[in-house]
Formats: C-alpha cells, structure tokens, sequence
C-alpha cells in the first residue's frame, strides 16, 4: 500500500512539471511571434520607410543643378582662351644715332621716367597697376646678356634697348602694343635716338600700322585681350 502512494506521488509530479514546461515553450513562442510581427529591420533599399517619406521630405543640395553665373563663366571661357592662344612677339628697337651709344645712367633715367621699373630678369618691365606679375610689356639691353647692371650702369655705354612684348598679355592686346609704341617714342625723343623695328629698318608709319592690325587680327583669331 505505501509502495503504491509512493508511486502515484512521482507520477502527479512528472504530470505538473511537464505541464509547466509546455506552457513555458507556448509562451516563449507567443512573445516570437509578436516581435516578428512588430519589428521591421533597417535595409539599405529602403523597404519599410514609405510612411516616414510620406510625412517628411527632404532635398539635398545639388551644386551640379545649380544656375550658373554668367559673369563668371564669361571669364572662365576668357581665361581659357588666353592660356590656350599661340604666344605672339612683338619687338622694337630704340638705339642711338650714327652707331654710338647711350650713356647708362641716362638711358635708365629715361626709362624710370616713363614708368619703366626695373624687375625680373635685371630688366625694365611695364606692369599692369603694381602687380609686378602683370607685364604689359618690357625693356631689356642690346647688349648681352640684356639685363642692366645697375650698380656701374653710371660707367657704361649703351648701344640701345629692345622693348619687347608677349601676347596674350593680363590687358587689351592693342592697347599693350600703343603703351608701348608710345613709350618707344618717348624714349627715342628724350634720348635723342633711332625708333627701329624687329629687323632693324627704321619703323615707318606703314610699318607701325602693319603691326598693329597684325595684332587686331590675332586678337580675333584667338578671342583673347
């Protein structure tokens, strides 16, 4: 008789605690169940996101899209053309009368006068404003190598200057090449001297003016100043 009561206690208890793990399992089911439904991961190609679009919307800026200012895209294309403009030289001469010379502190007088200054190279320069990287144009001794020493220029002996300039420069074309016809001018007249062009030959007006519609034209070809 005790063994049977023993025996019916073991079996009610295996009875409750299977009881107990079954519905700890239906549980823990029920709870996975409910945070799959509620859950919605994150992913890279948006699902899940339509109803946070729909309340907000915003644009990021696109500096590709945006209007152009006309201003500066006219000088973009300007200083393009410039840098992409074949080089032109134009060359003249000042040089003193019947094959003599200039005495160098004179002829540097004369050439500081009329705004020249003495810069790279050892040589005369014209610049744009007093922006020593803007050469208009510049002046530079026949004598070689061209630059002028100007500690002993009061003992030389100048034969003449070549007054040279390099298109496209930082100003109008034309205008560059009438700075500088002037300033040859100048000189020739305060020194007593021989204007002459690129090949030696005294420049005459028909000269000049070849010169200066060369000029005009590689202005044009070139859409350059």
């Amino acid at each position: 008789m005790d063994g049977l009561r023993w025996l019916l206690l073991l079996f009610g208890l295996l009875v409750i605690g299977g009881v107990y793990l079954y519905s700890q399992r239906e549980k823990k089911t029920d709870n996975d169940q409910s945070d799959s439904g509620e859950r919605i991961a994150p992913s890279l190609d948006g699902n899940g996101l339509d109803e946070v679009d729909d309340e907000v919307s915003v644009t990021a800026p696109t500096i590709g899209n945006e209007p152009a200012d006309p201003e500066l895209e006219d000088d973009a294309d300007a200083e393009a053309a410039a840098e992409d403009a074949p080089q032109k030289i134009v060359t003249l001469r000042v040089v003193a009368r019947e094959s003599k010379s200039f005495a160098g502190d004179e002829l540097i007088l004369s050439m500081r006068g009329i705004g020249l200054r003495h810069g790279k190279f050892g040589i005369f320069h014209r610049y744009d404003g007093n922006d020593e990287s803007r050469t208009v144009f510049s002046a530079a001794s026949l004598v070689e190598p061209g630059s002028f020493d100007l500690q002993n220029v009061a003992e030389q002996q100048i034969p003449g200057i070549s007054l040279f300039l390099v298109l496209p420069g930082p100003i109008d074309s034309v205008e560059a090449f009438d700075l500088m016809m002037s300033a040859a001018r100048t000189l020739a007249q305060s020194l007593e001297g021989e204007l002459l062009d690129e090949t030696g030959s005294t420049l005459s007006i028909q000269r000049e003016r070849y010169l200066r519609e060369e000029i005009i034209q590689y202005q044009h070809s070139n859409l350059v100043s």
